[in-house]
């Protein structure tokens, strides 16, 4: 199976992302992520999905069956342009006066920040590739992870042009 990163752009409308996450699950795709918001524009919500697929047979099957969606105005494979793509998780670590120092030092050589703690526990803030979020959360295994929360992949293209003039 590979990932692929597509960004879409709908009409900004309640129930078009449950349109949209249902016709691909229909089809017995894998949605490795999904995550919509608002654009430059208020009227179009950008849909970043993460989608597991066995070839580009497949991909293109998905892109064709949303495209055919009344509120797709855009479907963009992110995979295919030079793109950024990042991830963001807040991690709770159980922590104390022993391990605070070595949890600390872990988020810093990942670029992470503590944002919330307590006796018991820290809240880091992390931000960057899969495979870092990845290494992070192997690297803390130790101290017992409480919970995760991870908003899985959102992209962007490189350069000046963006993906409603793709």
């Amino acid at each position: 199976m590979k990932k692929y990163n597509l960004a879409v752009l709908v009409d900004n409308k309640p129930g078009v992302l449950t349109h949209v996450s249902g016709l691909i699950s229909r089809r017995a795709f894998n949605i490795e992520s999904i995550s919509a918001g608002y654009t430059e524009e208020n009227s179009v919500t950008r849909i970043n999905i993460e989608v597991s697929v066995e070839d580009h047979r497949e991909l293109d099957q998905v892109v064709s069956q949303l495209g055919k969606l009344i509120d797709v105005i855009k479907i963009v494979n992110l995979g295919e342009v030079d793109s950024i793509v990042r991830e963001l998780v807040l991690l709770k670590v159980r922590a104390n006066k022993d391990t605070l120092g070595d949890i600390r030092n872990i988020a810093d050589i990942f670029r992470g920040k503590i944002v919330d703690a307590s006796p018991e526990n820290v809240v880091i803030e992390i931000t960057g590739g899969q495979s870092k979020i990845d290494a992070v959360c192997e690297m803390l295994k130790e101290f017992q992870i409480i919970e995760i929360a991870r908003t899985g992949a959102i992209a962007l293209s490189r350069g000046p042009v963006p993906v409603k003039n793709m």
